[in-house]
Formats: C-alpha cells, sequence, structure tokens
C-alpha cells in the first residue's frame, strides 16, 4: 500500500511525528511504551503490531509464574557461571514481581500456588540427583528471592494430586500463575490511557537508517521515528538475522471442565518441556518441544500430530489417569531462545534497539526487558 492512500487526517492523527515506534505489541513492547511515556510525557509513541492480537507468545503462553525448576537451574549451572545463572533468576523473580505491581494482582488474576518439578517412575536417576543438590541450590539462590530457600522434596502430594507413574516431586512455594489474556487486555488499557497509540495489522516488511530517522517500510504505507524498538522476541531474526534467535513453536491444549480436578498449582516434567496446570477447573498442558526440535524450531503457528498423541497420552497415563476428560482447545504460540542464557537487550544500529529472546520466560521477565531497552532509547535520545 502506497503512503499517499493517507488521508491528512490520518497522517496528521495517526502516522507522522512519532518519536518512538515499538515494533511489537506483547508484553515487552507495551512495557517499554509505558516505561518510555513515565519517564518522558512528552514523547510521542507509537507501537505497531502486524496480529489481530499480540502475535507470538504474549497472549498464546501458558501464564506460568515461574523462575526455574531445579533440573533447569542444574542445566544452566553446567554451561554458566553460579553468578550467571544467580543473577538470571534474580531478573526474572523481580520481573514477576513488576508485573504484579505495575497490574496488580486481581486484574492478571495472579494465584500463587506454588510450582511442582514431578520425576516419572523411569527417571530416578536425574530425580535423586536433583534432590541431593537441593541445599547447594537454596543456598546459591537464596539471596535471589529476598532470602527465602525455594526447593523442598513434596513426595507425599502426588498421591493428593492423583499422579500416576510419579516417582518424585520437588516443589517451589513462590511461584504461580496468571491469566496472559487478562494480563495483556490490563496492558493495554494502560498504555491506551496513557495516550500511546497502538495500530494492529501492520507487518513491518524493511527497516532502513534514513538522514537521522528511521523509516519502516510496512503492509500498511511506509512509518517514521528517531528512535526504533524491536519487541518482536521470536520473529527478530526476520528483520535481523544476525541477532540468531531461534524460534521455538510450543503446542498447549486445555481440557473441558472437569469434576473433582484435584490439580492447584504449575507442574513441570522433563526438564521442563512438559508444563501444565490448572485454569478454571480444566488443565491447561503444553509442551513437546524436544520430541522434535527441528521441526519445532518453526515460525508456523499450528499443532503436529506427535506432539498432540505425546500430551494426550500423558494426560491419560499420568496427569489424569482413570478419569474422563475431553479436549476443548488446541492452540502454538512461538517463543524464542539462543545458545546464552540472557535475554538481547541492545542498540543494533544507531536509532534501533531491540529487546528480544526471552528464552521461554517472557512471562518473568518481560515487564523489566522493555523497562531496560526503553533506557536505553531514553539514554540516547
Amino acid at each position: 500500500m502506497g503512503t499517499n492512500t493517507f488521508s491528512y487526517w490520518e497522517r496528521t492523527a495517526f502516522i507522522d511525528n512519532a518519536d518512538v515506534i515499538i515494533i511489537g505489541s506483547g508484553l515487552v513492547g507495551l512495557s517499554a511504551a509505558l516505561h518510555l511515556k513515565k519517564q518522558a510525557p512528552a514523547l510521542k509513541i507509537l507501537v505497531l503490531e502486524r496480529g489481530f492480537l499480540p502475535t507470538g507468545a504474549s497472549t498464546k503462553n501458558a501464564g506460568f509464574a515461574c523462575f526455574g525448576t531445579v533440573s533447569e537451574q542444574i542445566d544452566a549451572l553446567s554451561h554458566s557461571t553460579a553468578d550467571e545463572v544467580l543473577l538470571l533468576v534474580n531478573y526474572k523473580w523481580r520481573g514477576l514481581q513488576r508485573l504484579r505491581q505495575n497490574l496488580g494482582d486481581d486484574a492478571i488474576n495472579y494465584q500463587q500456588h506454588g510450582g511442582y518439578e514431578l520425576f516419572m517412575d523411569d527417571d530416578t536417576t536425574r530425580a535423586d540427583n536433583c534432590i541431593k543438590q537441593l541445599d547447594k541450590l537454596n543456598n546459591l539462590l537464596k539471596e535471589a528471592i529476598e532470602g527465602h530457600d525455594i526447593y523442598s522434596v513434596a513426595n507425599a502430594k502426588i498421591a493428593d494430586f492423583g499422579f500416576k507413574g510419579v516417582s518424585r516431586m520437588i516443589y517451589n512455594p513462590f511461584e504461580g500463575q496468571i491469566h496472559t489474556g487478562k494480563m495483556m487486555r490490563a496492558l493495554l488499557s494502560r498504555v491506551y490511557n496513557a495516550g500511546i497509540l497502538v495500530l494492529n495489522g501492520c507487518e513491518i516488511l524493511k527497516i532502513e537508517n534514513n538522514g537521522g530517522q528511521v523509516e519502516l517500510q510496512t503492509t500498511q504505507g511506509n512509518f517514521k521515528a528517531g528512535k526504533v524498538i524491536l519487541a518482536t522476541n521470536a520473529f527478530a531474526s526476520q528483520l535481523f538475522p544476525e541477532l540468531k534467535v531461534i524460534p521455538g513453536r510450543g503446542q498447549v491444549l486445555v481440557t473441558k471442565p472437569i469434576a473433582g480436578l484435584k490439580l492447584k498449582g504449575t507442574y513441570h516434567f522433563d526438564e521442563g518441556y512438559y508444563y501444565f496446570r490448572n485454569i478454571d477447573n480444566r488443565v491447561l498442558f503444553g509442551g513437546g518441544r524436544n520430541l522434535d526440535f527441528a521441526a519445532e524450531e518453526t515460525l508456523e503457528f499450528g499443532q503436529t500430530e506427535a506432539v498432540q498423541q505425546k500430551l494426550t497420552h500423558y494426560l491419560k497415563k499420568v496427569i489424569l489417569p482413570g478419569q474422563p476428560f475431553e479436549i476443548d482447545y488446541w492452540w502454538s504460540g512461538i517463543m524464542g531462545f539462543g545458545e546464552a542464557i540472557n535475554p538481547i537487550v541492545k542498540q543494533v544500529e544507531p536509532g534501533i534497539f531491540c529487546a528480544v529472546r526471552c528464552n521461554g520466560m517472557g512471562v518473568a521477565m518481560g515487564s523489566l526487558v522493555g523497562e531496560e531497552v526503553a533506557d536505553l532509547v531514553l539514554a540516547a535520545l
């Protein structure tokens, strides 16, 4: 679409004169917009989103307010220093608290029922190794979440939840769950009330530096701004391949309501590659990316038969053994991963900044990642 299709009214009210354009209206992008407006109220901020709703993971994730299982922390320690792991856990913890402070627990339906890591009957070696390292991890990470011990053995609760084939379980009382649709509605409401404009259905085709301004070629015409923030997480590599953000599709289901559901909390197993929780007397269950990493390193939404069969199998045999259930919803979200454990928050080119690669922890990291990139922009103004 050519830029001459906009009327004078459209250009002067919607298109022209943005000081900062943010690409992506997910948790990171909207958090950056709000922080910019709070610190510099006179800034004219425009958010461009290619989807009808935020595209990617912000409204398609599982709604886990988590900061890492024992097996995930042990894996992180195998290729990062203890200080790096400590700092990242603290970053995620502070990010969750910031999200709650910014929006309020009621607005996001935050519930802190705790988190559990499950180990199957055939996974006792890994389970015992994790349990042996609980004291070490609690001592290391205690200061990351305000001086609390985090992990403890909770094998006695396995029967209470009705699981079958689970031999060990580790409990973390400080993790919770949210309704990410309500989270995004609350964020959008705050953005609108702050006078920030969000335009949907506007895909970015090309970004160019042009004489001190950044020009965006989009499916709706051309836009210009002094500064641009790329907050598209897994989709960042479409515009800047050098960022090396690897997409990872997460497939998710939700059952129909189940009478007498015993689950309450968030649950992970198989090093976090499978995850489930309660929501409105239903079970939300996702994962299976590790069945075929190559197939799930995609920017295409959708489901695969292999993952659907595996999730259904675990529902029948482990999570809801002997209980009738029906699946009501299937969907997928696209997360952004990389070799390093930290997100990428930096200036890509003069006037262009990015905040991407949340490594499947966008709910925990997103608020702080958005504020961090906003601070970079403010320092460059």
